[in-house]
């Protein structure tokens, strides 16, 4: 198993200006995942671009943690119907060619 970056949450506050209640009620929603070692809490670094969405939803547009975890949650929806129309289409494309 390849070993994860971890970043101390306190760290990411300071550079995107934010406070870590923030992030805390983020957490509190199910919308990021907190690492804690030595009572020291960190996000992993391969999750940090999923916060910085977060962070520009929440200050460009003034969106809270609530309307935050319904934006992603939509997003998730879209994907999924992206992919399963994607897969549709393949299905509909193997079933032409067969009867061509």
């Amino acid at each position: 198993m390849a070993q994860q970056e971890l970043i101390v949450i306190e760290t990411l506050c300071s550079h995107y200006e934010i406070e870590v209640s923030f992030v805390d009620s983020l957490y509190s929603l199910g919308l990021i995942e907190i690492h804690t070692v030595e009572q020291t809490r960190f996000i992993s670094e391969e999750k940090v671009a999923d916060l910085e969405k977060m962070i520009r939803i929440h200050q460009e547009l003034e969106v809270n943690p609530e309307g935050i975890d319904v934006i992603f949650n939509l997003l998730r929806k879209v994907d999924d119907l992206k992919s399963e129309l994607t897969a549709t289409q393949n299905r509909l494309r193997r079933y032409e060619l067969e009867n061509q």
